[in-house]
């Protein structure tokens, strides 16, 4: 990994194609926040709204997204970069405008990550290179490969629900990745009330600004416990499909509308790039 990173400048330098996609990675400070939900949710939403999105599985471990959305993948990023399939092989199509690339081993997908196969990746996947947004589910915690990938993302959104742990976890999230960016978004899950909600949000933030001062933490939105919710969960379906009129489908609409609203005002900000240039700064941060 020292050896890849090493040679960040000249993988970046070496890009032969950029896209306009956006990363945002969603991360949360301990499991069972629903993260995933979150980030399946999302990219549907998104898709919905006329983005062209992908969803990258990259919960080391716990890769689940396949079976919310429904669908058999037979294989991941990891079998493309190690020249068993095709790249274009491991990208799932969802609905239309919307992609899952299944994920694998952080340490293994790293290993196999060479300049040789990356610029053959830029070159042969035009879906990659067309998409608006690319959702980066990540693992929970702060581990290396998670924080990788946080790193090259350009923005962060953190998961969290009003359980003592959870905040303090989330927290700790927000306060490493305080390092790398001014900007960090939350969203406030399974929460029983709008006031509960701003609670947990109170918390955060009231801590953050005193030890955080150069960081602007902002609320994304919260999403409601409810019997659909676990539902859902339970059966491994996708709430924001099956019920379109739920409250939590709702919400996330209008979290789905803050994000789109948000990258179109500072679009400036976010430099041109492709799903490979994102692996390559992945690199550059082990």
């Amino acid at each position: 990994m020292n050896n890849q990173a090493s040679n960040l400048d000249t993988l970046m330098q070496s890009a032969k194609q950029k896209g306009k996609t956006k990363f945002i990675a969603i991360t949360s400070g301990k499991g069972g926040v629903g993260k995933s939900t979150i980030s399946a949710n999302l990219s549907y939403t998104l898709a919905k709204m006329g983005y062209k999105v992908g969803i990258f599985d990259a919960d080391i471990g716990l890769a689940n997204l396949d079976l919310i959305f429904g669908v058999k993948t037979g294989k991941n990023i990891l079998h493309a970069l190690k020249g068993e399939a095709k790249f274009d092989e491991v990208i799932y199509p969802i609905e239309e405008g919307l992609y899952l690339i299944p994920g694998d081993s952080g340490d293994e997908i790293l290993k196999y990550s060479n300049q040789d196969i990356l610029d053959e990746f830029v070159q042969d996947s035009q879906i990659l290179n067309d998409l608006d947004y690319m959702i980066v589910d990540t693992g929970a915690g702060i581990g290396e490969v998670t924080q990788a990938f946080l790193n090259a993302s350009n923005d962060v959104i953190v998961v969290t629900v009003p359980d003592p742990a959870a905040i303090t976890d989330a927290y700790a999230t927000i306060k490493i990745n305080s390092r790398f960016r001014k900007e960090i978004f939350l969203i406030v899950n399974m929460v029983g009330s709008e006031k509960e909600a701003l609670n947990v949000f109170t918390k955060i933030s009231n801590v953050a600004r005193k030890n955080l001062p150069d960081l602007e933490l902002h609320l994304l939105g919260f999403l409601y416990s409810s019997a659909s919710v676990k539902k859902s969960t339970k059966y491994r379906e996708l709430l924001s499909r099956v019920e379109p009129l739920n409250n939590f489908s709702s919400e996330m609409r209008s979290i789905a509308k803050k994000i789109s609203v948000k990258v179109e005002q500072n679009m400036l900000d976010y430099p041109k790039e492709s799903f490979m240039d994102f692996f390559r700064r992945i690199l550059g941060y082990l």
